[in-house]
């Protein structure tokens, strides 16, 4: 639009038009969200953060935090920058019957963090900052746990809390294994190949997890 002096007036669609150019994009959006996620997890943990809660923190719609990472663990997944490949590899391994299950997850736990560099190295990064870092340790401590707990619901007897405590075993005794292979490097674990560690580890892990 053109004032009496010449000059031009902006109309509302450009007014409009350029409020949308100053408005944060979905890159924006999607760091903001990440930002707000890593304090949640730092603050509250796995288990007690929730999309709502990081969503709120953010100023976005909780359906915007669910379109960007798909679920809480993909968050998690992307705060920690692990591959998505880690989590499927966690997931699978309590696809099937209870029989077996402790050698499913004691070969989804080793591979996931003695496979490829891809998706080993994230995890040994987590791993070796959760050594010095109080709140890394808590985050990776949370997580694993939570995924394991996840998993062994409705396939062992018990109540809530027994059930954590068993997926808390479990957890200390993979962690501990990876430790000890990778990084102090207990010459028996360390040199042992990942079928020996799966003949010893798998059964206690299967009476843990599935009381069988």
């Amino acid at each position: 639009m053109t004032t009496g002096n010449g000059t031009e007036r902006p109309t509302g669609a450009d007014r409009s038009a350029g409020r949308a150019g100053r408005r944060p994009g979905a890159a924006s959006t999607r760091g903001q969200v990440l930002e707000a996620a890593r304090a949640r997890f730092a603050a509250d943990g796995f288990a007690s953060t929730t999309i709502r809660g990081v969503a709120g923190d953010a100023g976005v719609d909780p359906s915007q935090v669910m379109q960007f990472f798909g679920s809480k663990e993909g968050l998690f997944a992307a705060v920690m920058e692990l591959p998505d490949s880690a989590l499927a590899q966690f997931s699978t391994a309590f696809d099937g019957p209870d029989a077996g299950l402790g050698e499913r997850v004691v070969r989804a736990f080793l591979a996931a963090w003695e496979g490829s560099a891809q998706v080993s190295e994230p995890l040994m990064a987590m791993l070796r900052g959760a050594i010095a870092h109080e709140g890394a340790r808590a985050q990776l401590r949370d997580f694993i746990q939570a995924r394991l707990l996840e998993g062994v619901r409705g396939r062992a007897t018990g109540d809530g809390p027994e059930l954590a405590m068993r997926a808390g075993l479990v957890s200390a005794m993979l962690v501990g294994v990876v430790m000890g292979r990778r990084v102090i490097g207990v010459p028996a674990l360390a040199e042992a190949d990942t079928e020996q560690v799966v003949e010893v580890l798998a059964p206690a892990v299967q009476e843990i997890l599935a009381g069988t």
